[in-house]
């Protein structure tokens, strides 16, 4: 006799999709703000070798743009972790709500992060030119 099978299987199988997936996006938002942080240390090696001695003794914000992304990437997997509870007791309870703040709110700051990235790109770039 095998035992019953939860009646929303599925669902369940689902959610635990989305939830790795969240973990997935999570990683990938802290190695690329650990990449951010190994930037700058890219920057001065490569001003060494072009013998630009004023970019090594700048203050770049590669550090603090790559940590901030790292503690984001953090705080996406937390509330990924929350949001697969809250759905998986949805989802038991047979009362599922679609709620998509955290996909906002996770694009609006990626994209912050993103202009913030760029413009600091566009500025490293332009004092090596000089």
């Amino acid at each position: 006799m095998q035992p019953d099978k939860p009646k929303n299987l599925n669902d369940h199988l689902a959610n635990e999709r989305t939830f790795l997936a969240w973990l997935r996006t999570g990683i990938g938002v802290m190695a690329f703000g650990f990449v951010v942080v190994k930037f700058s240390l890219f920057l001065k090696q490569f001003s060494l070798i072009f013998g630009n001695q004023n970019i090594i003794h700048s203050k770049g914000y590669s550090a603090e743009i790559g940590i901030l992304l790292v503690v984001f990437g953090l705080i996406i997997s937390i509330f990924g972790y929350f949001r697969y509870k809250k759905t998986e007791k949805q989802i038991n309870e047979d009362s599922f709500k679609n709620n998509s703040f955290l996909i906002g709110l996770s694009t609006i700051i990626l994209i912050v992060f993103t202009l913030i990235l760029i413009w600091y790109l566009i500025t490293s770039v332009e004092s090596y030119a000089k």
